[in-house]
């Protein structure tokens, strides 16, 4: 290689380095902006997830606190001296209405229905909210209503179906539809999502009906 060409190349090098050195001074912040952004993002979401689990803890340890309460007042109290929000309400709301039951039923069935109206609280539990004021109720509730709620736990892929058909079964029964009851009860022990506790009570239910369990 000529001695021209080689101070072109060590000539063309200097630029380029001088151009990357400028580039660098001039869009560098853009990186280190991102980097900052990422590291920062991560880790905000993890103190997020940590205050959540936190969060979820204490309410745990709270509420397990207030039910070890023997007195049904106590357990009231305390559960009412928990912070909470969001689905966590809703969800105090429903044990308090639990611990209701045994003191107030006109106010355990108030409770109970605000925890099935509550959008913060999964489908699960506010079906368990609208079955437990369907059974406390009983004919407290009027009959149409009882039989509108049960129609709608009771369809295919609800997490409540099992019970909403023993308590359809059980509406049946208040009507005197003794085999229209037998009925629901036998197509109910032929579901693959019931309980073994269930499938005792149901088939012993079957039995005193006079029908035949399968």
């Amino acid at each position: 290689m000529s001695n021209s060409d080689s101070f072109f190349n060590e000539v063309t090098e200097d630029l380029r380095r001088e151009r990357a050195l400028n580039l660098l001074r001039r869009y560098g912040w853009i990186a280190v902006l991102l980097v900052l952004l990422v590291v920062g993002g991560t880790a905000w979401n993890e103190w997020r997830k940590a205050q959540a689990r936190a969060s979820a803890e204490a309410f745990g340890d709270a509420v397990l606190a207030a039910l070890e309460n023997n007195e049904t007042a106590d357990r009231i109290a305390a559960l009412a001296e928990i912070d909470t929000t969001g689905a966590q309400a809703g969800l105090l709301r429903l044990l308090s209405a639990g611990a209701l039951l045994e003191e107030d039923r006109p106010a355990a069935l108030e409770a109970l229905q605000a925890a099935a109206n509550d959008s913060a609280l999964p489908e699960a539990y506010r079906q368990l909210a609208t079955l437990q004021r369907i059974i406390a109720g009983g004919r407290e509730i009027p009959l149409a209503e009882r039989e509108q709620l049960l129609a709608g736990l009771s369809q295919p892929g609800q997490p409540m179906r099992p019970v909403a058909l023993e308590q359809t079964a059980l509406l049946q029964l208040e009507q005197g539809n003794r085999e229209r009851a037998i009925e629901i009860l036998t197509d109910l022990l032929s579901q693959s999502d019931v309980s073994d506790s269930l499938q005792r009570r149901v088939t012993q239910l079957i039995t005193a009906l006079g029908g035949t369990a399968p």
